[in-house]
């Protein structure tokens, strides 16, 4: 089915089961422990060996030599993988990275040995026994350093230049020129890297956590060097992700290769420990940023230039991207600039560019309104845009940016902040209010789905489109259910198994949208196929209450399927509506805090999301989203910080005691708000993505809160105690 029109009236529009907060259908797996993740999978009959991963020591050179006889003579040793026993190694299409190092090393804690034994135990004993003489180099590891000989990012649409910025700046009645710096930042995911390995012959099979399965295999292919077709990954249920698992890491192959060398089963699991430096991680950025307004508050000129690292070849840090979108302005420029790094590989992390893009903009735009003397709403009111700012001829399928500030306004309680910062008290606590803007691509992508209606009456949907925790089962299961005219208890989900229908995967924010438009083309066949079976008329069909109802007749829907089982399958193809229609999702986030001015301790009080992203197919699963993604705002904003050592190139606090994230205690009364929207440009849904619309902007608008607390601006982020304790003011 091609979706190159604007969706009209369809069978989703009953809004009988979408739209509803209905449970999730995987819950009950889930708090029962009978969900199987990818390190889960427990068969005696497989006969599974253990393997554990040997990361490199150093963050640049080569291996002069491993001695592996002591641990080839541990006990339970089955076989140990090397670079120079695996055989030649192709690269995928995502990672730069190489995922089994040697004998260069290209960052530390890159796997350059997987030791495969009996059990886990033994494996890990044996680990320790290998021994690795190093020839060590010179790394780059210092981002503020590479910075000067930083080139352009050759991402291709990074950098642009709309009017006569320069000169529209050195004009602008009153101007704003500030850098701002986000740190490294890991996923730090509940669940860790792991596969399990299974050869049959030439066909391989990976129990795996992997967002995108397609990605995996086109990947794993290659790295390989074998076909897709004998290549089968199985992820139903993934323990988080944030865009770390989006494709095959070191776990993945060295799993393949072990079991291959090991000639059984091998499971591997990536150590806590491991994965902040042997995984991908969001990489720092240096930005800055101008901004030119006349003093009615209209933006003149608006200049964003970020600076990020990476591994040759790595990606950058998009942090530019939402600055071309997000304002209004006649003159304006962006700049995207990346050195070389030698620490590990940065790459996608939820809302990749714009959470930290936004962490900067929004705290430029708080600037700049005071210095103007207009209300950081207002001024954000004023420079709204209903095209894109670059191509006045590109409408926005929906924008409802202001109506997201103002309604969160008045739920939030905002004319009650004091402007002058440092005003507002609560007994002895700083008491002070801030908001910003979100903003995030809505990026569909062709999803295909297989539906399958049996003689009792059960739809069941196959598709390998995954759930990372984002409720992707329940909201299929109610576009089939809706669709088919059931109640969920007669239709069954099954996700992430590359044997089924290509799905668009988990990444980007495209995949409510996308699969479940994939569902709704292949129940449009089954409907048809149904209709057709029954001998009714296919124009006036309804589908309601279990049965198929034309004129007159009422046939139960099971009735189709007497003969046996009917099933069909499509894909839904985007056609170019995306490229006549700017299509983004809209927000604006809002946070009150209270800092303790004695010893500058900060508690984020209260929080507030607004959100406007097309129709929301499960309001319960969207806002477990957003509130998720917030609670992660939190972290970015106060916390999270992966502290790298220039000197040896590797991040000190690579673990989960030492990485700081949200807890309990920390996360605070927080609510969400949908603004009532469809998007007709989207999809026949008219839904968007929300995942990572919840995180963009929330850094910001606690930032901006802990100014107007304190009247301490700190543009370095995370916004820590040792920032506000000297310039805190005093005490009275």
């Amino acid at each position: 089915m091609r979706f190159d029109t604007p969706a009209t009236v369809n069978p989703i529009d009953q809004l009988k089961v979408v739209g509803q907060p209905i449970e999730r259908i995987d819950g009950p797996r889930k708090v029962t422990g009978t969900a199987t993740y990818a390190y889960e999978w427990h068969d005696s009959k497989l006969n599974t060996a253990y393997g554990f991963i040997v990361g490199a020591g150093i963050a640049k050179g080569r291996i002069v030599a491993m001695d592996l006889a002591a641990a080839e003579a541990a006990p339970g040793v089955v076989a140990i993988v090397t670079a120079e026993n695996a055989g030649k190694l192709g690269k995928g299409d995502f990672l730069a990275a190489t995922l089994l190092g040697g004998p260069a090393i290209q960052h530390y804690h890159q796997a350059i040995a997987l030791v495969v034994a009996d059990s886990f135990e033994q494996a890990r004993a044996a680990a320790q026994l290998v021994r690795v003489e190093y020839a060590e180099e010179q790394g780059a590891f210092d981002l503020a350093v590479a910075k000067r000989t930083a080139g352009p990012a050759g991402s291709g649409s990074a950098d642009s230049s709309i009017g006569d910025f320069d000169r529209a700046y050195g004009d602008a009645d009153v101007s704003l020129d500030e850098t701002y710096t986000t740190p490294d930042q890991a996923h730090a995911m509940m669940e860790p890297h792991a596969t399990l390995a299974l050869w049959e012959g030439n066909n391989l099979t990976l129990w795996t956590s992997q967002q995108m399965i397609n990605w995996g295999i086109r990947d794993l292919a290659k790295i390989l060097d074998m076909p897709e077709e004998n290549l089968r990954l199985v992820s139903p249920f993934i323990g988080g992700g944030f865009g770390g698992k989006a494709t095959v890491a070191a776990d993945a192959v060295l799993a393949a290769l072990g079991a291959r060398a090991a000639r059984r089963p091998v499971k591997v699991a990536q150590t806590r420990t491991l994965m902040f430096n042997n995984t991908t991680h969001r990489p720092a950025t240096i930005q800055r940023i101008r901004l030119g307004a006349s003093r009615d508050g209209k933006i003149t000129a608006i200049g964003h230039e970020s600076w990020s690292g990476n591994i040759a070849k790595g990606l950058p840090e998009n942090a530019v991207m939402q600055t071309r979108l997000i304002y209004a302005g006649a003159n304006r420029m962006t700049a995207l600039r990346q050195g070389v790094l030698d620490l590990p590989e940065g790459s996608s992390m939820r809302a990749p560019g714009e959470a930290s893009g936004m962490m900067a903009l929004e705290i430029a735009m708080d600037e700049m309104a005071e210095k103007l003397g207009i209300d950081p709403i207002e001024f954000r009111v004023i420079n709204d845009t209903q095209v894109d700012p670059e191509n006045a001829d590109r409408p926005f399928s929906r924008r409802q940016l202001n109506e997201c500030l103002r309604t969160g306004a008045e739920k939030f309680g905002w004319a009650n902040r004091k402007p002058r910062p440092g005003q507002h008290r609560d007994g002895r606590w700083l008491i002070g209010m801030g908001v910003a803007s979100a903003i995030r691509g809505d990026g569909s992508r062709d999803s295909a789905a297989r539906v399958r209606l049996d003689s009792e009456g059960v739809v069941t949907v196959e598709t390998d489109m995954t759930d990372i925790g984002t409720g992707s089962y329940t909201i299929i299961g109610q576009t089939a259910a809706e669709m088919m005219g059931l109640p969920m208890s007669m239709v069954a989900v099954s996700l992430g198994d590359s044997r089924f229908p290509r799905g668009a995967g988990s990444a980007g924010q495209r995949g409510a949208n996308s699969s479940t438009s994939g569902v709704y083309a292949a129940c449009m066949k089954l409907r048809e196929a149904v209709v057709e079976k029954l001998g009714l008329n296919v124009r006036d069909a309804r589908f309601a209450d279990g049965h198929v109802i034309s004129g007159d007749r009422r046939i139960p829907l099971a009735e189709a399927a007497r003969d046996g089982s009917l099933v069909a399958e499509d894909m839904i193809v985007f056609g170019k509506l995306g490229e006549t229609y700017e299509q983004q999702t809209f927000g604006a986030q809002f946070a009150e805090v209270a800092i303790d001015p004695y010893t500058a301790e900060i508690r984020v009080r209260r929080m507030l999301a607004v959100c406007a992203a097309g129709r929301i197919i499960n309001p319960r699963t969207a806002r477990s989203q957003v509130i998720g993604a917030m609670t992660m705002g939190v972290g970015a904003a106060l916390m999270e910080d992966l502290v790298v050592d220039k000197r040896r190139g590797f991040f000190v606090n690579h673990d989960l005691a030492g990485y700081e994230v949200p807890v309990h205690a920390d996360i605070p009364n927080q609510d969400v708000i949908f603004l009532d929207e469809t998007d007709e440009m989207s999809s026949p849904m008219k839904a968007k993505g929300v995942s990572e619309l919840g995180l963009t902007g929330v850094g910001a608008s606690i930032a901006n809160a802990v100014y107007n607390a304190t009247g301490v601006r700190v543009r370095q982020y995370p916004v820590t105690i040792d920032k506000l304790l000297q310039q805190l003011p005093e005490v009275n």
